[in-house]
């Protein structure tokens, strides 16, 4: 997926809000690209994370995990349980952007704990030496800005020492944007677009894949591919689950109604 996005493609994914390695296996088996583990929004510990990122990678999925904040410990405990890159929240400065970094990344490009005894390293004695290298090759680094501090920093932001060859994916809250804009809760007001399409632009320019806002349709998969977002995300799994039964629900009334109307 990393050489995906740096090459220009496009992928995509789901929040996972359930906490359930079932539910991510049946997604992944889908074909999606990534699934999020959304440990800020969903009821998991760090033992049902590691089971769905094992329910994950047997569809070969890849399993991130979105943590509840830009902290070290908490990033250090997805890494090593097997998490193939964190999703990190509440970016709203050039320095919350520097720390995520640096908890996520072993040195030179971070001090993130170091242990190749883990799900992460094998377990073993055989990769300590290569361990750190590999990890800072292949860990996605995902910062989510929030709040309008964040999206009013994205220029400092990317401006942080050599960001583009530390993370991968800046993403950009929709509803957060619309708030900075004035127009909260209006993610489809044309202001809030024109806005996430600069932010795109300048995220793209400096050589990162961007991603944001949440697709509930085709027509908001063309229109996010036709501005240049490589990283795409759908509903999250519990909203997809309840549409769904819902639409079921209400079909199978509206066909009942109708048939008793034929037989009066």
């Amino acid at each position: 997926m990393k050489v995906r996005l740096k090459e220009g493609g496009v992928v995509l994914g789901t929040w996972c809000t359930i906490a359930s390695p079932s539910v991510v296996n049946v997604i992944a088996a889908a074909g999606l690209d990534f699934v999020i583990i959304d440990m800020e929004h969903g009821p998991h510990n760090f033992q049902t994370a590691e089971d769905m990122i094992r329910a994950a990678e047997v569809e070969n999925c890849t399993p991130l995990v979105r943590v509840a904040k830009n902290d070290g410990a908490l990033i250090l405990n997805a890494l090593d349980i097997g998490a193939q890159g964190v999703v990190i929240p509440h970016i709203e400065s050039r320095v919350d952007a520097e720390l995520a970094v640096s908890y996520a990344k072993y040195y030179p490009l971070g001090e993130r704990g170091f242990s190749p005894f883990t799900r992460a390293g094998g377990y073993s004695l055989h990769n300590v030496q290569n361990h750190s290298r590999t990890q800072n090759e292949q860990t996605f680094v995902i910062l989510v800005l929030e709040g309008k501090e964040g999206i009013s920093s994205l220029d400092d932001i990317l401006t942080v020492d050599r960001i583009e060859n530390k993370v991968d994916v800046i993403y950009v809250g929709a509803y957060d944007l619309s708030q900075a804009v004035g127009l909260p809760g209006q993610v489809d007001h044309p202001e809030v677009r024109k806005y996430l399409e600069i932010c795109m632009r300048k995220i793209k320019n400096r050589g990162i894949a961007a991603g944001g806002y949440v697709a509930k349709n085709e027509k908001d998969i063309s229109w996010m591919c036709d501005m240049g977002m490589q990283f795409i995300t759908l509903l999250p799994d519990c909203t997809i689950l309840f549409h769904a039964f819902e639409s079921l629900y209400q079909d199978f009334y509206r066909i009942k109604s109708n048939v008793k109307r034929s037989k009066g």
